[in-house]
C-alpha cells in the first residue's frame, strides 16, 4: 500500500512554474508536520520547506519567496507551489510527514527546470 505520494513534476523553463501535491494515506495518523525535501544529483537530500499542525511554514533560503508550502486541514494532501524556477531547482522531490509514530517518505518526483 502506498503511503505517501507525490506527483506533479515535470519538465519546465527557468522562470516558469510547478506545484507538487503530496498525497496522504488515510492509514498515516496523528501528523504534526509534513516536509519537502529535494535531492539533486550528487548532492546530499536537502530540505525545502515545512508545515505544522499550527500552520507555521519554514522555508530554505533559496527557495524564501518562490516556493509555497500548504495543506488542506484533513492533512490529506500537502502542496508545493514553485514559482520562478530555476535550474538549480533541478532535483527529486520528496514529501516527509512525520508523526508521533514515526516518519514517512515517498518515492519522489522529478522536477527539471531547462531551456
Amino acid at each position: 500500500q502506498v503511503q505517501v505520494r507525490e506527483s506533479g513534476g515535470g519538465l519546465v523553463q527557468p522562470g516558469e512554474s510547478l506545484k507538487l501535491s503530496c498525497i496522504v494515506s488515510r492509514s498515516i495518523y496523528s501528523i504534526y508536520a509534513v516536509d519537502w525535501y529535494r535531492q539533486a544529483p550528487g548532492k546530499e537530500r536537502e530540505l525545502v520547506a515545512a508545515i505544522t499542525n499550527a500552520g507555521n511554514t519554514n522555508y530554505a533560503e533559496s527557495v524564501k519567496g518562490r516556493f509555497i508550502i500548504s495543506r488542506d486541514n484533513a492533512w490529506s494532501t500537502v502542496y508545493l507551489q514553485m514559482n520562478s524556477l530555476k535550474s538549480e531547482d533541478t532535483a527529486v522531490y520528496y514529501c516527509h510527514p512525520s508523526t508521533l509514530a514515526g516518519t514517512y517518505w515517498g518515492q519522489g518526483t522529478q522536477v527539471t527546470v531547462s531551456s
